[in-house]
């Protein structure tokens, strides 16, 4: 296999905002990485106090920043929203329903995280509606609907799989130069549609899976430029400019929810799901064509929803029995684990030389990344319950729960 730690592609998205924002699912770079020149006061107060906090609506998916402008989507009343408000204060700058709130048994709202790249935002309801709004305004740009133009029925609790057809569609879409990569997950030939960023118009759709719950990648693997995606069937990859199917590896599960985002390693690509386990995937040329292998499962690492944060040739992630672990990348070996990380999921953050870990809980905990052992430096209460995702930009860290956002200025920016 070959492990390039030092020089990894990841989606390398080109949004036109500044590297040191956390515009999309994941940050900068959708790996989970802050920003370079982000890091933490040397000692976090166990009573640390917010910058500020604003009540919102219920929901699961981020916030994101860019500049002085924060993008969150809720449910406000009977409506799943799109708010922009303004990152000094919270005050709210504009607001933007765009689809009918969905709700189940796991609570109600949006669940995939908005896009800001340069004036626009780019927002996906649970039911299937997409929009591009206009940053300063919150005009609506452009839209699609997956039902009315593709086909795709949400059909909610009623559904018999575990698909976003039941749940939710809850994959968070890419955007790499001119194009933004929706998983609308049609199966007559557009489970992945990319469309021209600025006017909406549809460039190619291909495959024919239904949509899980990941969120898309776009890398170069194997020197091609690819669209990756983790359907509810399989992990797949499709050429960036023109959506030609060029590998396929099927992995089949129950319940078909595949949430995790993929993980990207020079041509190596890790994911993990509840039944199937920990795995890697090496692309490969053959011939004039790509193929893609099975490198390593561990078939112990039955992680449900979170995705790992890689550094230094390991990988940083919520494990299967509500603790922490630490992952050898290249063979999938466990090199420790630690209890105490809440009942569902953590999401985990780098800065600088540090992992950020926010627990389901809505406890933040800070620790040393080290294959050798658990180092933690701190643990506070910042939210209530909270499967979301924080961001970090300017030495903030935003969270959420189904109640609030709030902002804690924990860190120093260098930028």
């Amino acid at each position: 296999m070959n492990w390039k730690y030092s020089s990894i592609l990841l989606a390398a998205t080109a949004l036109t905002v500044a590297a040191a924002d956390w515009p999309q699912w994941r940050g900068p770079q959708r790996d989970g990485i802050a920003g370079p020149g982000e890091r933490l006061m040397e000692k976090i107060p166990a009573d640390v106090a917010p910058a500020w906090k604003i009540s919102i609506g219920p929901g699961f998916s981020s916030a994101v920043v860019a500049g002085d402008k924060i993008v969150f989507v809720d449910g406000d009343s009977d409506q799943e929203t799109a708010h922009c408000i303004n990152a000094k204060d919270g005050k709210e700058l504009w607001k933007q329903p765009f689809a009918a709130i969905y709700t189940d048994e796991w609570g109600s709202g949006t669940r995939a995280t908005p896009i800001i790249d340069g004036g626009r935002v780019y927002a996906q309801s649970c039911n299937g509606e997409f929009r591009c709004f206009d940053l300063a305004t919150g005009k609506t740009v452009w839209g699609t609907s997956f039902e009315k133009d593709f086909g795709v029925k949400f059909l909610g609790s009623k559904a018999n799989e575990g698909t976003a057809s039941r749940r939710g569609n809850n994959g968070s879409p890419v955007i790499d130069k001119d194009l933004v990569f929706v998983p609308v997950g049609a199966t007559d030939g557009a489970a992945v549609v990319a469309f021209n960023k600025e006017t909406g118009k549809v460039v190619w759709k291909s495959g024919s899976d239904e949509a899980a719950y990941s969120s898309l990648m776009v890398a170069d693997l194997a020197g091609v430029r690819q669209v990756v995606v983790f359907t509810a069937e399989a992990l797949c990859g499709f050429q960036r400019d023109n959506g030609k199917p060029l590998w396929r590896f099927p992995i089949a599960t129950q319940a078909k929810r595949h949430a995790c985002t993929p993980v990207i390693i020079g041509d190596n690509i890790i994911v993990n799901t509840f039944t199937y386990g920990m795995a890697c995937y090496t692309i490969s040329k053959k011939g004039n064509d790509l193929g893609v292998t099975e490198s390593w499962r561990n078939k112990n690492t039955k992680i449900n929803l979170a995705t790992p944060v890689l550094v230094g040739g390991f990988l940083y992630t919520h494990g299967p029995s509500k603790n922490y672990q630490c992952v050898d990348a290249s063979n999938g070996n466990v090199k420790w684990t630690q209890a105490g990380f809440g009942e569902q999921v953590s999401a985990t953050v780098v800065v600088g030389d540090k992992l950020v870990v926010v627990t389901d809980f809505g406890e933040m905990v800070v620790i040393k990344p080290s294959p050798d052992r658990y180092q933690e430096l701190a643990r506070v209460q910042v939210c209530g319950k909270t499967w979301s995702h924080p961001a970090f930009a300017s030495g903030k860290l935003y969270v959420r729960d189904n109640r609030e956002l709030v902002c804690l200025p924990i860190g120093e920016s260098k930028r």
